[in-house]
């Protein structure tokens, strides 16, 4: 049934999970009016069990909960959406209770010997052209069969992405919201259904996954309990949005038209383009590019980069040792360093994973025979113009890939507050670059909830919508193409 028009401003409960934090916000829609007022942000703390790296999901939902009661206590809500990172599941046994807490991502059990099993069933050549995925360790499809060898999966009567997962304690109903499940491996990006083929090679049985679902379809009213819980009104409805945070981000860049690429940067970087159909070829396989679902069928072409992790691991170590710093110091610091003294390549696999950032830097640098970094300062330097490369060389990559021209750089969520960065990735694009919306990811969540309610319309009229009301910075590149140049070809990067 067609929603009725709206009638005045209505607001929309955006539960924002991240790698690091959480928060829920609310989205106040109207004519031509769209603002977002947070109500409650909380930390997310992966916690160690039984050797494994874990998230602590029970808290994310408690937070969750407590997060729609402060929403409710301010505002009338009209309905909810969910959104989180990637590839992470839980799994529910035959009585639709929790097996064990989900693993991070991070976690170090999808080890080479897993993939090469996987490959061994479906040759990485096949699975590409079945999933576009770029070549990720921790992708679900590795970390199920990790799940499968370890008989995790003995028990296990369905799996539910993170998002899916806190919907399903909220209304009890089972589902796989599309824009993430692209993300999982078992998603065909021809067909963009579950992939019967990569199931049976991976060994796993279909039944285990949930029906897929779409931005903008219902996933349910909230249950007794959780009305208890948050204090929500009964009948307050649970809308699927774009709830692989990115494709929320995405649909949130304020592009005029479709000469655009975007980074959307906070833990990860995810530098790409928009397309309205997958890129399967050989070429992207190698260039490791990953085709993922957007909103209204679009594709979201691009590569992951490690991110402002590396600053923010950095930014703990040094709080751990007992050298905490503030980060507008350390940015200044960073803006007056030697430029292009050393540089790293943010995708080495020994930035993963947790620990000592400063000190494995160090470490790339001598191995890579440079000077490492002789300070916190500079260790910042280091980090942005390597991101500032990495963004360079993903999005000409994109690109050529896509035989797309590219005349902007939208740069949005977190990492568009760091002005150094920004101006770097504009000297290092050689393209200007628009920074903001900072809350992208909240507004593509609202937008889509919106949208379902009939008050707003399309993609390109949500982004005007966006282009209207947020503020944005423009960044325009200086004349330093020959420096990059040269620093790009250091660390292969050109």
């Amino acid at each position: 049934m067609t929603p009725p028009p709206h009638q005045g401003t209505r607001s929309f409960a955006a539960v924002d999970l991240g790698a690091t934090s959480g928060r829920v916000v609310v989205g106040r829609v109207g004519a031509g009016d769209l603002e977002l007022t947070e109500v409650h942000r909380f930390a997310n703390t992966p916690v160690r069990l039984g050797g494994g790296l874990h998230w602590d999901i029970r808290a994310l939902y408690q937070n969750v909960l407590d997060g729609l009661g402060a929403a409710g206590r301010e505002f009338e809500i009209t309905s909810v959406g969910i959104d989180s990172w990637a590839v992470d599941y839980g799994l529910l046994d035959a009585d639709g209770k929790l097996l064990a807490d989900p693993y991070h991502y991070r976690d170090t059990r999808t080890s080479h010997e897993i993939i090469e099993g996987v490959w061994e069933r479906i040759s990485a050549a096949e699975l590409y052209q079945i999933n576009g995925l770029q070549h990720l360790p921790f992708n679900t499809v590795y970390q199920l069969a990790a799940a499968r060898d370890a008989g995790q999966l003995d028990e296990a009567s369905l799996l539910l992405l993170i998002p899916d997962l806190i919907t399903y304690w909220l209304t009890g109903r089972t589902s796989t919201e599309a824009t993430n499940a692209s993300t999982t491996g078992f998603f065909d990006a021809r067909t963009r259904t579950w992939s019967e083929e990569v199931l049976r090679a991976v060994e796993i049985d279909s039944s285990l996954l949930a029906p897929l679902c779409r931005p903008g379809d219902s996933a349910g009213m909230l249950l007794p309990a959780a009305l208890e819980r948050s204090g929500l009104h009964a009948g307050t409805e649970v809308v699927a949005v774009a709830s692989h945070d990115t494709a929320s981000a995405v649909a949130a860049v304020p592009a005029t038209n479709e000469r655009f690429a975007y980074i959307s940067c906070g833990t990860w970087s995810l530098a790409g383009i928009e397309l309205p159909k997958p890129v399967l070829t050989e070429d992207s396989k190698a260039a490791n590019f990953t085709n993922e679902l957007g909103v209204d069928g679009t594709v979201r072409f691009l590569r992951n980069i490690m991110g402002l992790w590396l600053l923010t691991e950095s930014l703990r170590t040094w709080a751990a040792q007992g050298r905490p710093s503030l980060l507008p110091d350390l940015l200044d610091q960073a803006a007056d360093a030697e430029p292009f003294a050393c540089l790293i390549d943010p995708d080495d696999p020994t930035f993963l994973s947790p620990g000592d950032m400063p000190a494995r830097i160090a470490e790339f640098c001598r191995r890579t025979g440079q000077q490492p970094p002789r300070n916190q300062g500079a260790v910042v330097r280091c980090i942005l113009e390597s991101l500032a490369l990495a963004h360079r060389h993903a999005l000409r990559q994109a690109a050529t890939l896509a035989d797309r021209e590219i005349d902007v750089v939208h740069l949005v969520g977190g990492g568009s507050r760091n002005e150094l960065l920004c101006q770097l990735t504009a000297d290092a694009t050689g393209l200007p670059v628009v920074a903001g919306p900072t809350e992208a990811t909240a507004l593509g969540n609202t937008l889509i909830q919106a949208r379902a309610r009939g008050m707003v319309g399309d993609l390109a009229e949500m982004r005007g919508l966006i282009s209207r009301t947020q503020n944005v910075r423009r960044y325009h590149p200086r004349a330093e193409r020959r420096a990059w140049d040269a620093a790009a070809a250091r660390v292969g990067l050109s």
